[in-house]
């Protein structure tokens, strides 16, 4: 018996060449030759992509063998699961080298399995993009009606993190599964995104464009539609990795200390001298933990992940070297997704308040100002989990609302600095706005450089700290939630059901 196993009179080596030289078509993509030029513009291949964002040794392809039926090595989309900091991640990556990474029937397939499991298991879901959008010569095919890929990943909002990549021209249907991913990011000068390319826009409407300037990263890191650039694809792989190192809250990493540099070296204490909040981060959060979103759209207000004491936190906090920190329509805007994000994933929720308001005027009023201002209240105000706000100079008016300084608003602390103040607007516009005699502008003025203690006299803050304490009365307080944040992140709680959907957010 031994030897006719030795002799392969078992079957077995016929089976397992023929199975060979199917595993060696699935891998061929699209040749040595475009493989080649590939590379020659300094881009991975899709495999070597999702080899680079994946802990060493372990990834496991599903759909392998997908596409052999029109000549298309995994049908131009390869597929699978594999573990990024020892967690397990879903990831789909389109193949530019294989009919322009074109979707064909059973990428369509493939791209609505991902989305599947990921809803099932409750993982995260990385795409990585770089393909022309529907295959052309797919059209005639009958296909059953099933589930697109894309009502799966609107099903997937809120329910487990995705993350998009654009690693090259990402056109149509391909195109749209960015803007319904939690994070995009893009390749400068390579990653585009359009609803349609150069040739089919000069058709359309008859103008000439390139690429670059239809829809390259320069034009979705403004639009809004991208959160975060790279210079490489190794890069926009480590932002990644790094992204879901915060989504769920989790830490796989040694606590660090912050800069521990004063935060009275840092905050001027005339308010009308700004700035950089960025540096308040640095002095506030674990060493080299923040994580900042969306830095080129709604500029005057940032979104960030941290780490307070190795708890994962997202973070919105007003920018003042940008309008002095005041709030327009495309800052709320942003704001608003980002605190979605952080309440689909059980984030601890963190706002940082100096600003004088919402942008008044003609423009901001034909920009539906007050439309995304008041969505933007309403996402803090229903933010399920740990919620903490802080007044570090000035909080006016509605932003001071839209920033979460309101008492009673399901904080776990509301807390502000000895010199910060609050109030309907400042006292020199609001004295101009009634026509106030002097001693009525005397006393708004005195009641305005009063600081917060009135406020705090009648608990609308619980307390006012030294900024050099204020680290430490973050963290302390979010050991108070602690209860409550791992209730926020079980997976049978209101968030989500057993079909997967996401559910709204109600605060009880």
């Amino acid at each position: 018996m031994s030897d006719q196993r030795e002799a392969g009179e078992n079957g077995w080596d016929a089976v397992l060449s023929r199975f060979e030289a199917r595993r060696v078509a699935a891998h061929a993509s699209g040749g040595p030759e475009r493989i080649e030029r590939h590379h020659a513009k300094g881009a991975l291949t899709a495999i070597e992509r999702v080899l680079a964002l994946l802990d060493p040794g372990t990834f496991r392809e599903i759909g392998t063998f997908a596409g052999a039926g029109v000549d298309a090595p995994r049908d131009a989309f390869v597929a699978g699961h594999g573990l990024i900091h020892s967690r397990p991640v879903l990831v789909g990556a389109e193949d530019a080298a294989v009919q322009g990474g074109s979707i064909g029937s059973a990428g369509t397939s493939k791209r609505a399995r991902l989305a599947l499991l990921a809803a099932q298991e409750r993982v995260p879901l990385v795409m990585l993009l770089d393909g022309a959008g529907h295959r052309v010569s797919s059209t005639p095919e009958r296909l059953r009606p099933a589930p697109t890929d894309l009502s799966l990943l609107a099903d997937l909002i809120g329910v487990a993190p995705t993350i998009a990549v654009v690693h090259g021209a990402s056109a149509g249907h391909g195109a749209l599964t960015a803007p319904l991913c939690d994070l995009v990011i893009m390749v400068h000068g390579q990653g585009q995104l359009f609803v349609a390319g150069p040739p089919l826009v000069a058709a359309a409407t008859g103008e000439q464009i390139d690429k670059e300037s239809l829809g390259g990263s320069a034009v979705h890191l403004a639009s809004g539609v991208a959160h975060l650039g790279a210079d490489s694809d190794e890069e926009a792989l480590a932002l990644v990795r790094q992204a879901l190192s915060y989504l769920p809250a989790n830490s796989g990493e040694a606590i660090a200390p912050s800069r521990n540099e004063s935060l009275t070296a840092l905050i001027p204490a005339n308010q009308r001298v700004p700035y950089d909040m960025v540096a308040v981060f640095e002095a506030i959060f674990d060493g080299d933990s923040t994580f900042v979103v969306q830095d080129q759209f709604g500029a005057s207000l940032i979104t960030a992940f941290a780490r307070l004491d190795g708890v994962a936190v997202a973070v919105v906090a007003n920018q003042p070297m940008v309008r002095g920190g005041a709030l327009d329509a495309d800052a709320a805007s942003k704001a608003t997704r980002f605190i979605d994000l952080a309440a689909a994933h059980g984030l601890p929720l963190l706002l940082l308040a100096d600003n004088p308001g919402v942008i008044p005027g003609a423009t901001s009023e034909r920009s539906g100002a007050l439309r995304a201002a008041a969505r933007m209240f309403v996402a803090q105000h229903r933010h399920p989990g740990p919620k903490l706000h802080v007044t570090l100079r000035k909080a006016y008016g509605f932003g001071s609302s839209m920033m979460g300084q309101n008492p009673y608003d399901g904080q776990t602390v509301t807390l502000a600095l000895p010199d910060a103040t609050v109030g309907a607007m400042p006292a020199r516009g609001g004295a101009d706005a009634i026509a106030a005699d002097d001693p009525t502008r005397q006393r708004l003025a005195d009641l305005e450089q009063g600081g917060p203690w009135r406020q705090a006299d009648t608990l609308s803050y619980d307390e006012v700290v030294l900024p050099d304490d204020l680290r430490h009365a973050l963290i302390d307080s979010l050991r108070l939630s602690s209860a409550r944040s791992a209730r926020s992140t079980d997976t049978s709680d209101a968030r989500g059901g057993r079909d997967g959907r996401a559910r709204p957010n109600l605060r009880p």
